[in-house]
C-alpha cells in the first residue's frame, strides 16, 4: 500500500486518525528522519507543523504531492508560491485559535503588570513576610491606550479584551487604509504607525510575518514607545528585534516583554533568560484541547478536499 498521507506528528483528536482511514495510507515520521525523507517520493499529502519549514527541494523530491496542510494559521514556513506554481493546496488552520490566542495574549499582559510570575516565585520560596504597602507593585492599565498590530480576528478578539479591562484600543495594520475598526465592543482608529506607537501603553502584535512585517519593530521603532511601555508577542517572531528590546528592557526604557513566540524557535536568544521582567512562554496561543482539536479537523477537510479533486 502506498503512502498517501505523510504527517510529522499526530494531531489532538481523531481527525487524523479518520483521514488516515480514509485515504490510506497515513504514516508518522519525525520531521527530516530518514523514514521521513524515504517517503516524500510516494506522498499525495503532507503534515508539518509550524517549526518544520518546507522547501522547494523538498517538492522536487515528492512528485505526487497534491497537499501540504500545515497545523497553524501562519504559512511563512512554507513554499507558498512554488505550492501555487505547482498546483499544489496550501491548508492552514484560520478562524479557530482566535480566542484562545487573544486569552494567551492577556495572560501575558496581566502576569507582567501584576507580576505574577514574581509574585509564585516568592511564595514558593518560602521567604515571604506577608502583605507589604510596596510589595511587587505593577502598573495599572484602566485608562491607558493599547496599540494593536493587526486589525483581524485576533487583534479585535485582543482589542475586546483590553477594552474590558478599561483600555483604549487603536489599531495599525498592514494596509494602512485609515478609517475605523468595529472591534466588537466599541470602534477604534486605525492609526499611522509612528502615532500609534507614541501613545501605546501597551503593544501587542497580532499581524502575520511578511517581508512588509519582518523586523517592523526595530529600535527606532521601540523607541518611540512611551517609557514603560510593556510589549506582548503573540504573533511571530521576527516581527520584533528581540536584542533592540532586551537592550530597552535592561536599561528600563522598556516595562515588560511578553512573549509566546520566538525568532527562530524552538532556539531561544539566551539572552531572554537573564531579561528583566519579561514573561516567556512556550508557543502556547492556541493550546486549548478545544482549539488543538478544531485545528485538526479544519486541517484533515481541506486535506481530504484536496485528495479528492
Amino acid at each position: 500500500m502506498s503512502i498517501r498521507i505523510l504527517s510529522t506528528s499526530p494531531l489532538v483528536g481523531p481527525a487524523l486518525r479518520d483521514l488516515g482511514a480514509r485515504f490510506p495510507e497515513l504514516r508518522l515520521a519525525a520531521f527530516r528522519s530518514p523514514e521521513w525523507n524515504a517517503a516524500l517520493a510516494g506522498a499525495e499529502a503532507l503534515v508539518v507543523m509550524l517549526s518544520e519549514p518546507l522547501t522547494e527541494a523538498d517538492l522536487e523530491a515528492a512528485p505526487k504531492l497534491k497537499a501540504i496542510g500545515t497545523y497553524s494559521v501562519g504559512v511563512n514556513h512554507l513554499p507558498v508560491k512554488a505550492c501555487q506554481a505547482r498546483g499544489i493546496s496550501v491548508v492552514n488552520t484560520p478562524g479557530v485559535l482566535t480566542d484562545a490566542t487573544a486569552d494567551i495574549a492577556l495572560a501575558l499582559l496581566l502576569a507582567l503588570t501584576r507580576r505574577v510570575a514574581e509574585g509564585e516565585v516568592l511564595v514558593r520560596s518560602g521567604t515571604w513576610q506577608g502583605w507589604a504597602p510596596d510589595q511587587l507593585l505593577g502598573p495599572g492599565l484602566a485608562g491607558k491606550a493599547c496599540g494593536i498590530l493587526g486589525s483581524g480576528p485576533i487583534g479585535q478578539a485582543f482589542a475586546r479584551r483590553a477594552w474590558a479591562l478599561g483600555m483604549t484600543p487603536v489599531f495599525w495594520d498592514r494596509d494602512q487604509k485609515g478609517g475605523e475598526v468595529d472591534f466588537g465592543a466599541g470602534r477604534a482608529p486605525r492609526l499611522p504607525l509612528p502615532e500609534l506607537l507614541s501613545r501605546s501603553a501597551v503593544l501587542s502584535l497580532h499581524c502575520p510575518l511578511t517581508d512588509q512585517t519582518r523586523g517592523l519593530l526595530d529600535r527606532p521603532a521601540l523607541e518611540q514607545l512611551p517609557a514603560g511601555a510593556i510589549l506582548i508577542n503573540t504573533a511571530r517572531g521576527g516581527i520584533l528585534d528581540e536584542n533592540a528590546a532586551i537592550d530597552l528592557l535592561e536599561s528600563g526604557r522598556l516595562g515588560g516583554v511578553g512573549l509566546d513566540v520566538y525568532e527562530g524557535e524552538p532556539r531561544l536568544n539566551p539572552r531572554w533568560l537573564q531579561a528583566p521582567r519579561a514573561v516567556l512562554l512556550p508557543h502556547l496561543g492556541s493550546a486549548t484541547v478545544e482549539t488543538r482539536e478544531a485545528m485538526a479537523q479544519l486541517l484533515c477537510d481541506g486535506l481530504a478536499a484536496a485528495l479528492q479533486s
